[in-house]
């Protein structure tokens, strides 16, 4: 089905939204695959605040996402995969959305936008780690045209996280 996504707008996070990220992200279906509940608001803060620098350093971060109403959704966006194991060194989109706008097309317009913004960054390839079982994102990591590549067994939980991997140099034989 080829529905028109939603207008969505990225922003550099805020101070107010990291209130913002925890209210919306309190929700344990939210966080079904991020640890199973909420973190505290200064983690939330701490992250906001990092996000900025890693926009003023990099020209990318985890942006704000804000709907068609000035309200914000949730946040999307790339950085450095921080772990010590997995594809270390490599650059991970990811994505978060509060629980009322799913399933509506948020997460996939506004990661094709963060993608539009790697490219022109000169990001040359992107990876997305994904949980086994988190459908719905396994769905966006494919909409946006991402290949699972490989695995990685995961150091605290029992099963194998999901890498998937997208090129995002344009081809010159097109």
């Amino acid at each position: 089905m080829n529905r028109a996504l939603p207008v969505v707008r990225l922003r550099v996070p805020t101070d107010e939204d990291a209130v913002a990220w925890h209210r919306i992200f309190d929700d344990p279906d939210v966080m079904e695959f991020h640890g199973g509940r909420s973190a505290e608001l200064y983690v939330y803060e701490e992250l906001t605040a990092r996000q900025r620098r890693h926009d003023a350093e990099r020209g990318f971060c985890l942006w704000t996402m804000v709907d068609e109403s000035g309200q914000v959704i949730g946040f999307t966006g790339a950085q450095p995969w921080p772990q010590d194991w997995g594809p270390t060194g490599e650059i991970e989109i990811g994505w978060r959305l509060g629980r009322a706008y799913w399933g509506q097309g948020y997460a996939t317009a506004a990661a094709q936008k963060t993608l539009e913004r790697l490219r022109a960054a000169g990001v040359p390839d992107v990876v997305a780690m994904v949980r086994p079982g988190n459908e719905r994102s396994i769905s966006v990591a494919k909409r946006l045209g991402m290949e699972l590549a490989e695995t990685f067994p995961h150091p605290r939980l029992n099963e194998e996280a999901l890498c998937f991997r997208l090129s995002l140099q344009i081809s010159h034989s097109e």
